[in-house]
């Protein structure tokens, strides 16, 4: 394929400015979790008109847009949704405005993760132009909800959209390398009862504030002492919100809730970092309730899909075929030896390969570090690099046998 690497190459670099425009156009479009619409119609746009051959819009509302009538089927992916902009005050520009100078492009959504969707279209234009979608189809998935309810989207496409893709590529950032795992979520409440009274005799009460705070200490304690993986890094935990209800100002608190980020190494289970927390003694002692949260908000469409707030972590092998054809693929383009690592934050990977069990590979333009970030920016080579070795793993892959 040397010939073949180096007109994908020219043809990437042809495309920069329309991947320009085309992320600056969506980055304009507000478009938080639920709010989606706008950008989607524009994805939807951009599809049609480089050429796809198919582009619907599911009742969820995510976009795909199909490429190839082959038999061997295989998805890339990219959340459009964003998350909010934050204290307006930390960003030196329009966040949606956003700025553009001769290396990079700036506002809400350039890094996580809209640049891979401007990256995937022209990476799709690309197999289209060059003819590399021989017993291919090829689907490209703009999702919704992800910063809500990484993966909700995917289980939603495979259990009622019926798409099953031989493999997928997630097109987060990835700092220009190779990623083939993350480690898993869970959303956990914990919640004390207690029994409310005047404020002015607190004695004749149960606070449950107080309840909460010998558990408050003993999380912090079992976060430093949670499993361990030479690959993935360790789980973790930390307390992300605190509730109460009372009767007034003037009372005392009759309930008490936390909200707890739990992130699960490889090998940790949701039964066992649930069980954990319940076998705390300060959890006993208040008889607190734990319980997992769960995500039912509608789309903006108006569907409810209803899931549980756990998240599992995934490992791709190193020397699965997916693994070693995204290698081959980046070495064809980029002419450089990739490094293989694994995600910190979460992706849709979650519910692709963590739930679901189709092989999912991670490479994206733009770094993990301007994820949520104010003055969030993303850098046009990387634009250029991804759609290149898009546009060339399908075929690499089609060229070996299915596993």
């Amino acid at each position: 394929m040397d010939g073949t690497f180096q007109r994908i190459r020219e043809l990437a670099k042809r495309y920069e400015p329309d991947m320009t425009r085309f992320l600056r156009d969506m980055i304009a479009l507000p478009s938080e979790s639920c709010g989606e619409r706008e950008v989607v119609e524009r994805i939807r746009r951009e599809m049609e008109k480089v050429g796809f051959d198919e582009v619907t819009v599911d009742p969820m509302g995510n976009v795909l847009g199909t490429l190839g009538t082959g038999g061997r089927l295989v998805a890339f992916d990219a959340h459009v949704d964003t998350v909010g902009i934050g204290n307006r005050e930390n960003w030196t520009f329009d966040p949606y405005g956003g700025f553009e100078d001769g290396e990079r492009i700036g506002g809400r959504g350039a890094s996580d993760q809209e640049g891979g969707m401007a990256s995937m279209v022209y990476g799709g234009k690309i197999m289209k132009d060059l003819g590399l979608l021989e017993g291919l189809r090829v689907v490209m998935v703009g999702s919704v909800q992800e910063e809500d309810c990484d993966g909700l989207c995917w289980q939603y496409l495979v259990r009622e959209g019926g798409l099953r893709p031989e493999f997928v590529v997630s097109t987060e950032p990835t700092d220009g390398r190779i990623h083939r795992g993350q480690r898993g979520r869970m959303e956990i409440r914990v919640r004390t009862s207690g029994v409310s009274c005047h404020g002015s005799a607190p004695e004749r009460g149960d606070n449950a504030i107080y309840k909460m705070a010998p558990i408050l200490r003993e999380l912090r304690a079992l976060h430093e002492n949670l499993q361990d993986d030479p690959f993935l890094g360790k789980g973790s935990l930390t307390v992300s919100e605190i509730f109460s209800s009372s009767p007034s100002r003037c009372a005392v608190a009759d309930g008490c809730w936390i909200s707890i980020d739990r992130r699960l190494t490889a090998g940790e289970t949701k039964e066992g970092a649930l069980r954990q927390i319940r076998n705390l003694p300060s959890v006993a002692e208040a008889r607190a309730e734990v319980s997992l949260y769960t995500y039912e908000r509608p789309s903006y469409t108006g569907l409810v899909y209803p899931t549980e707030c756990f998240f599992p972590s995934w490992v791709l092998e190193e020397d699965h075929p997916v693994t070693r054809s995204m290698v081959e693929a980046f070495r064809g383009v980029l002419e450089r030896e990739p490094v293989v690592d694994k995600w910190t934050f979460s992706t849709n990977g979650v519910a692709i390969m963590g739930l679901l069990g189709i092989p999912c590979i991670g490479f994206g333009p733009g770094h993990e570090d301007q994820a949520h970030a104010p003055d969030e920016v993303t850098w046009k080579s990387e634009l250029v690099d991804c759609a290149g070795v898009y546009a060339a793993l399908p075929r690499i892959v089609a060229d070996r046998p299915a596993r």
